[in-house]
């Protein structure tokens, strides 16, 4: 998936994954994360997920990468803030308290740029990327995080049913994305309520990835 099928997604308000609440599994299973008060939690490709009011409501602080300006200027707005901006490379800093969205490739995120993190937490952004870019994905997460520790959760469907995304990421593919750096344990699952779209049945997946240093 390029940059325009994404920013185009936002343009045409097709953005049938963004949830109309936190995410239950994040709700249910953030605790595994056993982080400290005020931890900061990065989250990548956030678009305007509620799960970022959600962390915010619970302390902690949140750092975000997005492509589409359209989606953060909704995050924000459904906030009730108005951040400053500040420009990073080609990347836009957008900030207010408790809260640091980068916009733009989130490829052009450092590790120096992102600051330090505590946490990862993926919902929408592996699953987002077909296969010939989960590595890249994977291994640049990895180093801007410093091997944070991560929550992740994943979609797992017969993927010759339906074409992502979302893609589907099973077990296997966890593995072989992350197998080598970070120990990994399904926390649990849930299958998705009418199937996938509609069209075939799916579950979400919850993992935890902690870094074997």
């Amino acid at each position: 998936m390029d940059a325009a099928f994404w920013r185009g997604k936002w343009e045409r308000n097709e953005i049938g994954f963004h949830e109309p609440q936190a995410n239950p599994l994040l709700v249910a299973h953030f605790a595994a994360l056993r982080l400290p008060p005020a931890s900061r939690i990065f989250v990548p490709l956030c678009g305007k997920t509620l799960d970022i009011a959600w962390l915010l409501s619970r302390g902690h602080q949140v750092a975000g990468a997005e492509l589409s300006a359209i989606a953060v200027q909704q995050l924000f707005a459904d906030l009730g803030v108005d951040p400053s901006a500040a420009r990073m490379g080609n990347l836009t800093r957008y900030s207010a308290p408790g809260i640091d969205i980068f916009h733009g490739d989130i490829f052009e995120l450092s590790r120096a740029g992102l600051g330090a993190v505590n946490a990862v937490y993926d919902r929408g952004a592996l699953i987002a990327l077909p296969e010939v870019m989960r590595s890249r994905y994977a291994g640049h997460v990895e180093q801007i995080a410093d091997r944070a520790i991560q929550l992740l959760i994943t979609v797992n469907y017969e993927q010759t049913l339906l074409a992502g995304p979302p893609f589907s990421v099973d077990g296997s593919e966890v593995a072989r994305l992350y197998g080598e750096v970070y120990e990994l344990t399904r926390l649990g699952g849930s299958d998705i309520a009418g199937g996938l779209k509609g069209k075939c049945p799916a579950a979400e997946e919850v993992w935890l990835l902690v870094a074997v240093r």
